[in-house]
């Protein structure tokens, strides 16, 4: 969990002295680099390592004891927060449903491998995507990186305002009435943070009228779980 260079690097800037409560801590990529120069494995001085914090179980300890999360803002450029950065990913109670393939013949090249991609592209070709969300016509439009537009938003009280962030999207269907973006993982996960969410809801809303929905789709096993998100404040991060 990088609880050692994170520790140097609240050192290294008096992080542990600022006011979060009034806002939060910016902190450059550079600034990264030069309080772990000196380290000489890669994910102890690697930004793209240490600024990855995916789950609250995945931040450094001085994150989680002081109740703190980041956040990309702009390429090279992190805000750390005081607050719930979050969202839990409830257990599906309910009782398993077969799913019949809209197909009229068998995917035997999505048989091959196991990866995030194939099962999502399988439950699309499958139309069961379509039947989730109750509209036929979705058609696959977005996939992989982009750049975020200028946007702001809020965390409690604290206004952040994030520009030129890369994002990914690991599917993105278009339909005559919405945006379905979808954020897929292999493994059954009890939270995520919620910018993988957030940042391409905002991003994609500023290009389009349609209304945008979030699904979180999970491989758990031999079963497909779908969870459909929805931010009721755009201007909320929670």
């Amino acid at each position: 969990m990088h609880d050692e260079p994170w520790e140097r690097i609240f050192e290294m800037y008096s992080i542990d002295s600022h006011n979060f409560s009034k806002e939060p801590f910016i902190l450059t990529a550079e600034q990264i680099k030069t309080a772990t120069a000196d380290y000489v494995t890669t994910a102890n001085r690697e930004v793209r390592i240490l600024v990855k914090q995916d789950t609250r179980e995945s931040r450094p300890r001085i994150f989680r004891e002081k109740g703190l999360f980041i956040l990309p803002i702009k390429n090279g450029k992190y805000a750390i927060i005081k607050g719930e950065g979050y969202v839990d990913i409830p257990e599906i109670k309910t009782k398993v449903k077969e799913y019949k393939s809209s197909l009229k013949f068998n995917l035997d090249t999505s048989l091959v491998g196991n990866s995030e991609m194939q099962h999502i592209d399988f439950a699309y070709a499958s139309s069961l995507i379509r039947s989730f969300m109750k509209d036929d016509s979705l058609v696959l439009t977005i996939r992989g990186r982009k750049y975020t537009p200028k946007f702001s938003f809020c965390v409690g009280k604290q206004k952040i305002t994030v520009q030129s962030v890369q994002t990914e999207v690991d599917a993105g269907y278009e339909g005559e009435k919405q945006v379905v973006l979808v954020e897929v993982k292999n493994s059954k996960a009890d939270n995520v943070i919620i910018r993988q969410l957030y940042y391409p809801f905002r991003q994609w809303k500023n290009y389009t009228d349609k209304k945008v929905i979030t699904l979180f789709f999970e491989r758990i096993k031999d079963e497909y779980h779908i969870w459909q998100f929805e931010f009721t404040d755009i201007n909320d991060y929670n």
